[in-house]
């Protein structure tokens, strides 16, 4: 649903629209951006309280900044909304996320305003790096570059490498620190203890005005300007907050905190901040859902809350004719409790996505047994890799699009000293709206290839607890379960548990002719076109495979040996995948079966709800039924022609 934009932001189509404004209506520009993306976003969906938060930040940036030869590069991108707003997309903005709008994160091919393409955090301050480093080379000495990061996002190694080397580097970097003690969930660790020494040290910020002061009248100072204000700096930070010197050890010139929702001070500051050469880093400190008051007081429930009703926050939720199936992170979340409830080795490990993934439920129950390290994907798999060599059992639950950044660690750390990690891979196969940077399009193929490592999919709830519970038993060795985002199809989930014999599928039912082989949850959409066929006196056979790695080699000489047509179908790339890995036994073991593989094609997949992408690659109930199809047409004009 379009909505409509408020008088000053209609007139706003570019940042050089936003430049007709004095500086005295940035203030009420700001309102009528925060209330357009209120009553968009309520009403359409999307990630809600981080862009709330940097309105002031954003406008300031396109009004102090000449964008886009001057490039910004917006960190994770959830808070890039007010940013599309501003530079050409406000009349599209109603198509956030939906198939065929815009995307929710900065694209490179959506606009010229997009700098870099996010999605994963903690690339921007090497991105921008790179791009400054490019500018200087071409001698472009006027081409500003900013990063702008949250406090979340900078504590991932990525940010601090990028840090390190930027304080070497000689170029036109600015480094803008959104500091709200927020990322998806609260943040953690040793960095954020120290970005909140110094936003609440109180004589340090009784001098932080000086800084700016100085700062205003530079133009004044003569040619030794840079030089004096340097000094000053350096005095008052030496001597009132010692630990400021962190950033300043990296060689980056420091400055802050500033209020991050004073628009016009913000203004000043990037203006002044545009005269100083070399690294900078500008700490802002900002209140995640600024401006919405419950998105202000809950912050992670405001992250991404669905639609919902803007004046009474009351999330919109369907009401269903019957009770739901769970979603498979709750199962997880519940289940690991209950196993470690009878398992005191177990641990549970995540990267900053506690609510995400349900680790939540197992830290509140079990706080000394559950680990959120922060945005920290790498430390996040052999941190557990260490519980491991010491008789624990973690549970690392990452999402499978997260998991690409530690792939060095599964490898290296876990599975060539075989150990008993398990991998929780949620948010496997298509993640909807976030679109191809979420898409966990790719584990069953990374993860097949490793040696050492047991690679399994549930096709169910009752499925995953058992692998779950399997997954802990003595020297498993490293073991990944993968499984989507959204419900499963049991309402009646909580089943006793018992443990599923590794590398063993099941047969759903016996057939005729054509063979479907599934893993993982899209094998219920084979249930429905197994049941639709049956209807039309067609009858192929179907099979959950449950193991990728190792293969269930009875069931496929079961299946080469009774079925001259086989589907694969799965929720992952092609290329490399289950499909890929039956062909491989079909060769390795000289038959000659027709073998048609369903799945994600070699090519990036935009974003959109997962039935609708499901449709788009081929793979739903409807496409299997018309490869079944296309399977026994092929065998009677065969027929025909002998």
């Amino acid at each position: 649903m379009k909505v409509k934009a408020g008088e000053l932001l209609e007139q706003i189509n570019y940042p050089s629209d936003l430049k007709k404004f004095k500086e005295e209506d940035l203030t009420k520009i700001c309102t009528e951006l925060r209330q357009f993306i209120i009553d968009t976003v309520s009403v359409n969906g999307g990630h809600f309280a981080s862009s709330l938060g940097v309105i002031e930040l954003t406008v300031a940036l396109h009004y102090a900044l000449n964008t886009p030869y001057d490039q910004l590069i917006w960190d994770v991108g959830h808070q890039a909304y007010g940013h599309k707003i501003l530079t050409g997309r406000r009349d599209d903005f109603h198509t956030n996320r939906v198939i065929n709008g815009i995307s929710g994160f900065p694209k490179r091919a959506e606009s010229e305003y997009d700098a870099f393409g996010v999605g994963h955090s903690s690339t921007s301050i090497s991105a921008a790096l790179g791009m400054a480093v490019a500018s200087h080379y071409k001698g472009e000495k006027d081409r500003q570059h900013v990063a702008v990061i949250g406090d979340g996002a900078i504590t991932a190694g990525l940010a601090f490498e990028g840090l390190n080397h930027a304080g070497i580097e000689n170029s036109n970097l600015l480094v803008v620190l959104n500091d709200n003690c927020m990322s998806i969930d609260p943040n953690v660790g040793a960095l954020k203890e120290y970005l909140t020494d110094i936003t609440t040290s109180k004589s340090y910020n009784k001098f932080r005005d000086d800084i700016s002061h100085v700062l205003g009248k530079i133009s004044e100072l003569g040619p030794n300007a840079h030089e004096i204000v340097k000094k000053i700096e350096k005095s008052i930070k030496g001597t009132l907050l010692k630990k400021s010197n962190f950033f300043e050890a990296l060689k980056f010139r420091y400055f802050g905190p500033i209020d991050g929702h004073d628009v016009k001070h913000l203004v000043k500051v990037l203006k002044h901040l545009k005269e100083i050469p070399g690294p900078k880093l500008l700490h802002i400190v900002t209140v995640k859902g600024k401006g919405y008051a419950l998105a202000e007081k809950d912050q992670t429930k405001w992250h991404s809350p669905g639609l919902f009703d803007k004046i009474t926050g009351e999330i919109k939720k369907s009401a269903p004719e019957k009770p739901q199936p769970p979603k498979y992170q709750d199962v997880f979340g519940n289940t690991i409790v209950e196993l470690a409830e009878a398992n005191p080795k177990i641990m549970g490990v995540t990267p900053a996505m506690p609510s995400g993934c349900s680790l939540n439920i197992m830290m509140k129950a079990m706080p000394k047994r559950a680990f959120d390290v922060g945005i920290a994907e790498q430390h996040a798999v052999t941190f557990s890799a260490g519980l491991a060599t010491q008789g624990m059992v973690p549970f690392c639950n990452i999402y499978s699009t997260f998991m690409q950044r530690a792939y060095d660690q599964v490898i290296h750390d876990v599975a060539i000293q075989k150990l008993n990690v398990v991998f929780c891979l949620d948010r496997a196969g298509f993640a909807g709206a976030d679109g191809p940077t979420h898409h966990g399009a790719y584990d069953l193929a990374y993860m097949r290839c490793i040696p050492n490592m047991i690679v399994s999919a549930p096709m169910n709830e009752e499925e995953l607890r058992n692998l779950m519970y399997t997954a802990q038993l003595e020297n498993m060795g490293p073991f990944s379960i993968r499984y989507p985002r959204g419900n499963g199809v049991m309402t009646e989930w909580r089943q006793p548990l018992k443990a599923i014999e590794i590398g063993k599928g099941r047969k759903i039912c016996s057939g005729e002719e054509v063979a479907i082989l599934t893993i993982g949850h899209i094998g219920n959409e084979a249930v429905l076109t197994c049941s639709e066929l049956n209807q039309e006196g067609i009858f192929p056979a179907h099979y959950d495979m449950r193991f990728v790695k190792p293969l269930d080699a009875s069931l496929l000489h079961e299946v080469f040996s009774n079925y001259k047509y086989i589907v694969t179908v799965e929720d992952g790339c092609i290329q490399g995948g289950m499909g890929s890995a039956v062909l491989e036994f079909m060769a390795d073991h000289g038959y000659s079966s027709k073998v048609i593989r369903l799945g994600i094609p070699d090519k990036i997949i935009e974003h959109g709800e997962q039935p609708e992408l499901w449709r788009e690659c081929g793979y739903d109930a409807k496409a299997i039924i018309e490869t079944v199809k296309k399977f026994l047409v092929a065998r009677v004009h065969q027929v025909l022609a002998s």
